[in-house]
C-alpha cells in the first residue's frame, strides 16, 4: 500500500528534478533516495522514472502517478485545514447581501442574534433591490430566492418558500375572482421590475402544463413593499412570496387565487463562492440562519401558510 508520505517524496524528487538534488534537499544522500524510490517502484511493479546523469524523466506509469499523487496530496491538505478550521472560534469582517424587504423584517434580527452569539464576528449587511457579486469578493454571503443562476456558486437553501396570487378581499368584491390563470388578463395586476427580468410574466403549472400569462395593471414598482401596500389598499392583484404575505392572509387582509397551481420556484438560499465554504465565520452563519428559520417553524411562528 502506498502512504501519503510516499507520495510526498516522489512529488520532491519531481520538484527538485534529479535524485541528486531531491537528496540535498531531504537531507540525506543520493543512495538512500534512490533505495526508497526502488522500494515505491517494486511495490508498484513499473517503473517510475528514467534515472540518466543529469535529470530524471518520468514514464508514462510515474506520470500517472504524479497526477494522481498531487491531487491526493491537495485533498489531504483541504482536509486538514477544514478540520483545523472547525477548532477556529469564527471572527472577523462577514459581507452580507440580502434584498431590501426581506433582508429587513429577517435577516437583520438573525443578524443581531448572531453577533450577540459570536461576538469576534463583525457584520456588514447590505440590503439592495438587485443582487450583488458574490465572486468577486466583495460579500461573503448573499441571500437569493428561487434558482441560482451563477454555477459558481454554493447554495444552501434556508426556508422553503413559494410565490403566491393574492387579492385584498375589496378588490375581489368588486372585480371578482380569477378561476384560471388566463382570467388574469382581465384583471389590474401590480409588477413588480426587479433584477432586469422580463417583469409581467407569470409562469403558472398544473401537472404537465404550463402556461405563461402577460399581466398587466395601472401600477408597478421596483420596491416589494410599495407593491404590497398598495395590493392590500384594493388596487389588484398581486405575485409575491409567501414569506411576505402570510401574516396578511392569517389576518384576512389577503385572499390567496389559483391554490391549484404552481408558480415558478421561490425557496430561499444562502449562497456564496466555493472557496468560502472553508471559513468559519461563513459556515457559522449559513448554520445560523438555518437553525434559525427551523426553530421558527417549530415554534409555528415560521410565516408558511397552512390551509
Amino acid at each position: 500500500m502506498i502512504h501519503s508520505h510516499e507520495l510526498s517524496f516522489f512529488w520532491e524528487i519531481v520538484k527538485q528534478g534529479s535524485l541528486s538534488a531531491a537528496a540535498r534537499e531531504l537531507g540525506v544522500t543520493p543512495a538512500a533516495v534512490s533505495k526508497r524510490l526502488a522500494k515505491i517502484e517494486e511495490s508498484l511493479g513499473v517503473p517510475l522514472v528514467r534515472r540518466t546523469t543529469r535529470r530524471l524523466s518520468l514514464t508514462d506509469e510515474g506520470e500517472l502517478f504524479l497526477t494522481h499523487a498531487r491531487r491526493i496530496l491537495t485533498e489531504l491538505e483541504e482536509m486538514e485545514q477544514q478540520v483545523a478550521q472547525n477548532r477556529l472560534a469564527p471572527k472577523g469582517l462577514l459581507r452580507v447581501n440580502a434584498p431590501l424587504g426581506f433582508g429587513r423584517t429577517y435577516i437583520t434580527p438573525i443578524v443581531s442574534r448572531f453577533v450577540k452569539r459570536y461576538p469576534e464576528v463583525e457584520v456588514q449587511l447590505q440590503l439592495t433591490d438587485h443582487p450583488l457579486s458574490l465572486v468577486d469578493d466583495t460579500f461573503e454571503i448573499g441571500i437569493r430566492f428561487g434558482e441560482i443562476p451563477d454555477a459558481r456558486l454554493i447554495a444552501r437553501r434556508i426556508a422553503p418558500n413559494r410565490r403566491l396570487v393574492c387579492a385584498a378581499p375589496s378588490y375581489l368584491k368588486t372585480h371578482g375572482m380569477p378561476k384560471v390563470p388566463h382570467d388574469l388578463v382581465h384583471h389590474n395586476c401590480i409588477v413588480l421590475r426587479q433584477n432586469e427580468s422580463a417583469y409581467g410574466l407569470w409562469r403558472f403549472s398544473k401537472g404537465k402544463k404550463t402556461e405563461t400569462v402577460k399581466v398587466r395593471g395601472t401600477l408597478s414598482s421596483n420596491d416589494g413593499e410599495v407593491a404590497l401596500s398598495w395590493v392590500l389598499a384594493g388596487h389588484g392583484l398581486m405575485l409575491r412570496a409567501e414569506w411576505d404575505i402570510a401574516k396578511y392572509v392569517r389576518t384576512g387582509r389577503l385572499v390567496i387565487l389559483l391554490e391549484d397551481y404552481v408558480t415558478e420556484p421561490a425557496d430561499i438560499f444562502a449562497v456564496y463562492a466555493e472557496r468560502q465554504g472553508r471559513s468559519p465565520r461563513v459556515r457559522a452563519f449559513t448554520d445560523f440562519l438555518v437553525n434559525s428559520f427551523a426553530q421558527s417553524a417549530g415554534k409555528s411562528q415560521a410565516p408558511e401558510l397552512k390551509w
